[in-house]
């Protein structure tokens, strides 16, 4: 499943904006962030990948105790024929078995198109969701990148992940790990662990 298929390079962006207005004249200070490292390291995005696991594991026990109860019906489905077929009882027993059956396969159909429907609403949900989750993370970490930078007087941010719009950045001049850690700090799970969730795409290129 693919997300944040509408996510771009929005640090890159607004600071190409802001250093189209900036005076000719005026000293451009630029510096770098790795994008993807900064999502991917901040503890809120290991917490949401915790949190869309746990809806993805409960819409796998939804489906199944579906897929269960349907298997059920068509086995009670098979029954009902076996016992219609049998030559030991009345006509209308058969003449009652019979309408039993065909209220059997509507209960069936009926059943399937439940599922199939469930199980695409509920993926929609989920993907949905993660798009939310992936949309207020990046727009956290842009608050933390634009602080840093206005702190540091600089007019001008780079995405350093976006590899085609980067052909050369200073090391010293890349913010990614004091961001980071500013991010993290106070953080209640321990981010040195994998999430163990549902990944996050971040898009790192402008179209």
């Amino acid at each position: 499943m693919h997300f944040m298929k509408n996510i771009r390079n929005i640090v890159l962006t607004i600071s190409l904006l802001a250093f189209l207005s900036v005076p000719a004249f005026a000293q451009t200070k630029t510096a770098s962030v790795d994008m993807k490292k900064l999502f991917n390291g901040y503890w809120k995005t290991k917490s949401a990948q915790t949190l869309l696991e746990k809806s993805k594991a409960d819409l796998r026990k939804d489906l199944k105790d579906m897929a269960d109860n349907l298997e059920k019906s068509q086995a009670d489905y098979k029954q009902l024929l076996e016992q219609a077929n049998d030559p030991a009882i009345s006509a209308g027993e058969r003449d009652k078995r019979k309408l039993a059956i065909a209220d059997k396969s509507k209960e069936i159909n009926n059943s399937k198109v439940a599922f199939e429907q469930y199980q695409r609403q509920a993926e929609s949900n989920l993907a949905e969701k993660s798009q939310r989750m992936s949309g207020n993370l990046v727009a956290d970490i842009q608050k933390f990148v634009a602080d840093k930078a206005k702190a540091g007087n600089y007019t001008l941010v780079l995405n350093s992940a976006a590899t085609e719009v980067v052909v050369y950045s200073d090391p010293g001049a890349d913010l990614t790990d004091s961001v980071l850690k500013q991010l993290n700090e106070g953080a209640p799970i321990d981010v040195t662990k994998p999430a163990g969730g549902m990944p996050f795409n971040i898009s790192t290129n402008l179209p």
